[in-house]
């Protein structure tokens, strides 16, 4: 389970990437592409069938990436989502954050045995600041039901 200061140190990562970045607007790892970037957050987009994401270079790995980051956003299918995490771990990235329903119990074991932070089962956009209307209201909501993270 993710603490509030896992959530913390995540955040308090600059330069992150996010795998599973998409060409469709609407989609929501173009979204957290998007809000990072808009929220001053240096963002490399991740996705193996992408030369680029709204002007951006997209790069096919994490292995592939120009520089080191602090922290990546992973928002894939469970079944992928253990590939790359394994990824992670051989590109030295300490930090990931698997968005709701990209975690599978394969992969948060992975993470665990190898020391690598996780933060999952929480949406990124209802924490990084400043937050939207609608995450805000959703973070509202989570906090009065006891479920964000303590």
């Amino acid at each position: 389970m993710a603490t509030k200061a896992m959530v913390a140190e995540f955040l308090a990562q600059r330069t992150l990437a996010v795998v599973g970045a998409s060409r469709e607007p609407r989609k929501f790892g173009n979204v957290v592409c998007r809000e990072l970037a808009a929220k001053g957050y240096r963002v490399f987009a991740v996705n193996p069938y992408a030369q680029e994401i709204d002007g951006q270079p997209c790069h096919p790995s994490l292995n592939a990436l120009p520089e080191p980051v602090g922290g990546a956003v992973i928002v894939v299918p469970p079944a992928q989502t253990e590939k790359v995490v394994k990824d992670a771990g051989a590109a030295g990235i300490h930090r990931v954050w698997m968005q709701r329903g990209s975690e599978s119990p394969a992969a948060l074991d992975f993470c665990r045995e190898r020391g690598i932070d996780v933060v999952h089962g929480e949406c990124i956009l209802m924490f990084v600041e400043p937050t939207g209307f609608v995450h805000r209201v959703h973070r509202g909501l989570w906090g009065l039901f006891g479920k964000l993270p303590k």
